[in-house]
């Protein structure tokens, strides 16, 4: 079973959200592996990708030039396992900073499955409870001073 992220487009209503939902598979994406670039821009990533097709590009041309071939290429399969790696959390924060909302992360074995346990639990979100008052400490009227990690009062001179 894999993670799903469940994100829902900015100002919808519930029956739009939910036909426009995108659904993101949290882990190793191998299409993303093998062509980092592409794979970027087919998801609307343009500045990722220009950046990492220009870094495949110097790296390869600065092995290439310091006489080291087959460095440059490993250090480009350095980025293309990143991409891999990391392909699929730089697009939820990319729809995320489109102004997207996230409504959750759903447990399934495919995309398909991911999205019948979405739509079946849409409306069915718990609210998160409200965080516990925090404690209030009253201030003395001055400051002591101390050690400087606080912990011991030592007798003598202040």
């Amino acid at each position: 079973m894999a993670i799903h992220v469940v994100m829902e487009p900015p100002g919808a209503d519930a029956t739009q959200a939910a036909e426009r939902a995108v659904i993101v598979r949290d882990g190793f994406a191998f299409l993303a592996f093998l062509v980092p670039p592409l794979w970027l821009a087919w998801h609307r990533l343009w500045t990722e990708a220009i950046l990492a097709l220009a870094a495949s590009i110097a790296l390869t041309a600065l092995g290439e030039m310091a006489g080291y071939g087959p460095l440059g290429a490993a250090l480009s399969l350095l980025i293309s396992l990143f991409v891999g790696l990391e392909g699929p959390a730089l697009r939820v924060n990319a729809l995320r900073r489109r102004g997207w909302v996230e409504w959750g992360v759903v447990e399934a074995g495919n995309r398909a499955e991911a999205e019948i346990r979405y739509l079946a639990g849409d409306g069915a979100v718990v609210e998160a409870a409200p965080a516990p008052p925090r404690a209030v400490v009253p201030s003395v009227g001055r400051l002591q001073s101390g050690p400087a990690l606080g912990l011991f009062d030592y007798p003598g001179r202040n």
